[in-house]
């Protein structure tokens, strides 16, 4: 496998998984074998549109391909756990898009099936390996802002709520939180960690998912004030303050080319674009780890998953989602 190329299967072919494909082709030691969906004729054209040798007509079947190194997982979040765990019992290397699973205890058992199979898994959080994110993190840590004490970030748009929308349907683990809450939750905890306390508060719709979902996390020495909606848009900056000056990701920051530091309101720009979309970062993170015999990463770990799984379990309790 170190100088083969990883040869990948993608289950679940909606829009993420088109651009995803899309990102995939750019990476240099990657290759779309298969694709698999429960309708073999849109399995058919997305192998053709993404030069895929193999199309399936089911999921397990995919699994079963000797050739296939790895999954990535593009399903709705209900069905992420009984995947994953099924990929990883098949022998295959996953990838599974975020959120990891709709409750806590369902992470740790996909977290489980992947130590005990020794297969790599990772929950698919994109923006930790975008170079743009990367550079930040960087520059908090060295302390260009000062004591970093506050972030606001936030990710809306406005949804349509029209036949078989995923995003409204609360049997598939739709709504504001599950579908993109989890990005400035995810934003918060990478630069301060686990916070000391969360306190939500939602706006419903009638079938009881959150259309909207606001959060303010609690640290010792700072605080994050983060937003979620597919009902309203807003300017999808995210910043992070300190004691002397502030960060601010371009818009929209969970796939951002590039920031500005604010000092004394004079201000650095450091532009940074993605490979693609930004999807192709978190491939070849994928790739290296499976070629070095890792079962997880270290810029997006096991650990971190369950984390940001625990961390959404309890806003999901407090505003009572109904799943």
């Amino acid at each position: 496998m170190k100088n083969k190329k990883i040869k990948w299967g993608i289950i679940g072919l909606g829009n993420i998984a088109h651009q995803f494909a899309t990102d995939l082709l750019l990476a240099a030691d990657a290759d779309l074998l298969a694709a698999a969906s429960r309708d073999i004729l849109k399995a058919d054209e997305f192998a053709a549109k993404y030069n895929a040798a193999k199309a399936y007509d089911s999921y397990e079947a995919l699994f079963a391909d000797q050739e296939v190194d790895i999954v990535y997982i593009a399903t709705p979040h209900d069905s992420h756990a009984e995947l994953s765990i099924k990929a990883l019992e098949s022998g295959k290397h996953v990838l599974c898009e975020k959120p990891i699973a709709l409750s806590y205890k369902d992470a740790e058992r996909m977290i489980e099936a992947s130590k005990k199979h020794n297969k790599f898994f990772m929950e698919a959080f994109w923006t930790r390996f975008i170079p743009a994110v990367q550079d930040v993190l960087a520059k908090v840590e060295s302390g260009i802002i000062g004591e970093a004490n506050y972030i606001k970030a936030d990710f809306a748009f406005i949804g349509n709520d029209a036949g078989e929308s995923r995003l409204f349907d609360k049997n598939r683990g739709g709504g504001a939180l599950f579908d993109i809450g989890v990005y400035p939750l995810f934003f918060s905890y990478i630069v301060f960690g686990i916070p000391k306390e969360i306190i939500a508060k939602a706006v419903y719709h009638k079938n009881g998912i959150d259309l909207q979902t606001s959060m303010i996390l609690q640290y010792d020495k700072a605080q994050a004030v983060l937003h979620s909606s597919i009902v309203s848009e807003s300017d999808m900056k995210a910043i992070i303050g300190g004691t002397k000056g502030r960060i601010e990701l371009n818009s929209p920051w969970f796939m951002a080319d590039g920031y500005s530091v604010f000092k004394n309101e004079q201000e650095v720009v450091y532009n940074l674009p993605t490979l693609g979309k930004g999807y192709a970062h978190e491939i070849i993170e994928c790739n290296n780890c499976v070629r070095n015999n890792q079962i997880e990463s270290k810029l997006w770990s096991h650990q971190n998953s369950l984390d940001l799984s625990r961390m959404v379990e309890e806003i999901k309790t407090q505003i009572k989602l109904p799943f």
